[in-house]
């Protein structure tokens, strides 16, 4: 008998690994991702792409036309780059931050149709480098958004920050 349990032991710890839990592929459960055919799907993904620190979330979040637009106060004048660049400066953040915590707040502005929108909104932003460097940012974003008419889903186009650091 201590034979057959010398024999089994290892194979029942190989085929029950308690840091390797089983799969759920269950539908009923929610992934917490949303499939983009609604313009809050954009927050909720945006949300969490910042959470996980996840790029290829992010990506999928921005139009090829994609700009970004800011308010450089020290210089006076905006500043605006394209997706390739909004990208990169993204995949540095979630590089270099330990944590990010974004939450959404209200929506100040909303004008929309079946393919265009326009969402001024306000957030908070917690950005931790390591305990003791934690940027606090209070902003509003103004989005416009675009609905792939192939695809049917909404992706942002342009990002006007109308933060006032």
């Amino acid at each position: 008998m201590k034979k057959i349990l010398y024999v089994l032991f290892p194979i029942i710890l190989v085929s029950c690994n308690p840091f390797a839990p089983a799969l759920d592929y269950s539908t009923s459960g929610n992934s917490g991702l949303s499939d983009l055919s609604n313009v809050e799907g954009v927050f909720q993904n945006f949300q969490y792409a910042y959470s996980l620190k996840d790029t290829i979330i992010y990506g999928e979040l921005l139009n090829q036309q994609f700009l970004f637009t800011y308010r450089d106060f020290d210089l006076g004048y905006d500043v605006s780059w394209g997706r390739d660049d909004e990208m990169k400066t993204t995949y540095g953040l979630f590089q270099n931050a330990q944590k990010l915590d974004l939450i959404w707040n209200n929506i100040v502005l909303s004008s929309s149709d079946s393919s265009n929108a326009n969402i001024v909104r306000g957030f908070n932003l917690t950005i931790t480098f390591n305990p003791t460097d934690v940027i606090r940012i209070d902003g509003r974003v103004n989005l416009t958004l675009k609905k792939d008419s192939k695809t049917n889903k909404w992706q942002i186009a342009g990002w006007l920050d109308e933060t006032n650091l």
